[in-house]
């Protein structure tokens, strides 16, 4: 029998109660930001970059904060905006369905308060793990159940500072150039936020015709009946071996430097409320200790994930087998690998994001002076896994406490403090509050309320000015009489 509670009621008596409970809470609330012009122009108070899940947090926080004048650009088309459509194939999330993730801390604005809606209460008790597809139809609508100010299909150019505390973002869509002015830039960019996708040097001689990084655009029909090779033993390499599997590839094999696959998630199993609050606050380095040890543990691929792959009769796994070099000779690609060479006609190597300043040619006029954390930190010696110093790490931006990045010269580019980095390589200085899904609210509510501070201190005469000039009185005058005193 089926009862009242196991009904879906539908989106539409969601969205009348989330428009309903932010009421209650007066979001989104007055806009207190005193506005500015610039030579005629009206400038934003921030502008965001990336219309993701990280960025439609970002907007949600401001929007909560009473920061209304901004606005949120992505390049991709509505709809395909981050991973969850495009490069990610995995077939579901790894994190429990119950997280909060970009509800603003608001529950009626929950995946599960939106998946129950929609499908019932029976339904989410038997959801497993969240589809990748349905997650982003989560996200489109948290884009319009709260009105997020998105314009597709622009891309940043460069940055320039256009005048003291104002910055000139350059823009482009649809092939028309303009510029926006901004007093606060938010790049809510993702894993590559400050780089792009690593491909290891032994690779650069292959054309792309034959090797992409995983990250790529791939016509997986077109690899129906041709080996593949998979670099890489983390979650992408699963996902991208089992889509290559799935649409008919010859053999998949899978080469992974380590002697095995990594077991376990580290970080799962200390998250908490004090991790997430507490890693900003610890000393240098403890938080450098922290990251480097999970990093050189690695995360394990999901087990679902390996599972899919592994099914394969024709799914091959190469542990302690790194690749050495690599030629193209009549069509096949030829690895040397420490285990000896192997043949194949198309290579996928999940190799991950690297830093690197010189792919993101937006950030140029700012990029020599960013400071990073190798600028001014080194682990003692006791605190290096394996004795190397962490490359990843080393080249982690060094930021303040509302992700601004800070100058290695403070006497240059004095614009730069207002441009924050709200995506992965913020790690290091804030721990993982701004791209995973359990910290994501936690993360955009401390960008927003820093960023809230630095308007109000860069704005203070203006409000000292109104509060001297705010007249409207709460007493009229009328309300008591004066009387004598006794005696």
């Amino acid at each position: 029998m089926t009862s009242a509670s196991d009904m879906a009621p539908g989106l539409d008596a969601l969205n009348a109660r989330v428009r309903e409970e932010l009421g209650w809470i007066d979001v989104p609330a007055q806009n207190w930001v005193p506005p500015i012009r610039w030579n005629g122009q009206d400038v934003r108070d921030v502008v965001i970059v990336g219309a993701g899940m990280a960025g439609l947090a970002a907007s949600g926080a401001l929007l909560k904060a009473g920061i209304r004048n901004h606005v949120v650009y992505d390049a991709a088309p509505e709809g395909q905006e981050g991973p969850w459509v495009t490069y990610g194939r995995m077939e579901t999330l790894r994190s429990p369905k119950t997280l909060p993730g970009p509800c603003l801390g608001i529950p009626v604005l929950t995946f599960r308060a939106w998946y129950e809606y929609r499908f019932g209460r029976m339904a989410w008790e038997a959801l497993g793990f969240i589809p990748r597809a349905l997650w982003m139809d989560y996200l489109v609508w948290i884009r319009t159940i709260l009105d997020i100010p998105v314009e597709n299909e622009t891309r940043l150019l460069s940055v320039t500072q256009a005048s003291d505390g104002i910055l000139a973002l350059h823009l482009v869509k649809n092939g028309v150039p303009r510029v926006v002015l901004t007093r606060c830039l938010v790049l809510a960019t993702g894993r590559d936020g400050l780089g792009g996708p690593y491909l290891p040097p032994v690779l650069a001689a292959l054309p792309a015709t034959v090797c992409v990084h995983s990250s790529s655009p791939i016509d997986f029909d077109g690899l129906a009946g041709k080996r593949v090779v998979v670099i890489g033993g983390g979650a992408s390499a699963m996902d991208n071996a089992a889509e290559a599997l799935e649409h008919g590839a010859a053999r998949v094999d899978m080469l992974v430097r380590r002697p095995d696959l990594p077991r376990i998630n580290r970080f799962t199993g200390i998250g908490s409320p004090g991790v997430t609050h507490g890693f900003a606050h610890l000393p240098d380095d403890w938080k450098w200790r922290f990251l480097d040890y999970a990093t050189s543990e690695q995360v394990p691929p999901p087990r679902l994930s390996t599972l899919r792959v592994a099914r394969h009769d024709n799914a091959f796994f190469h542990l302690n087998c790194a690749v050495e070099s690599a030629s193209l000779n009549d069509g096949v690609v030829r690895l040397q690998t420490s285990r000896g060479a192997i043949e194949t006609d198309f290579v996928i190597a999940a190799t991950g994001f690297s830093v690197d300043l010189a792919h993101r040619p937006e950030l140029a006029a700012f990029a020599d002076n960013i400071r990073f954390w190798q600028d001014r930190f080194m682990p003692e010696q006791d605190n290096r896994v394996n004795g190397r110093i962490n490359p990843e790490l080393a080249l982690s931006p060094d930021l303040d406490p509302a992700f601004a990045f800070q100058p290695r010269d403070p006497s240059a580019t004095p614009g730069l403090g207002q441009i924050h980095c709200f995506c992965y390589p913020a790690t290091l200085s804030h721990g993982k509050i701004s791209g995973d899904i359990p910290a994501i609210s936690d993360g955009a509510d401390r960008l927003a309320r820093g960023i809230a501070g630095a308007l109000f201190v860069a704005d203070r005469a203006k409000h000292f000015q109104a509060l001297q000039d705010f007249s409207r009185p709460e007493l009229q005058g009328n309300e008591w009489t004066d009387s004598p005193l006794p005696g």
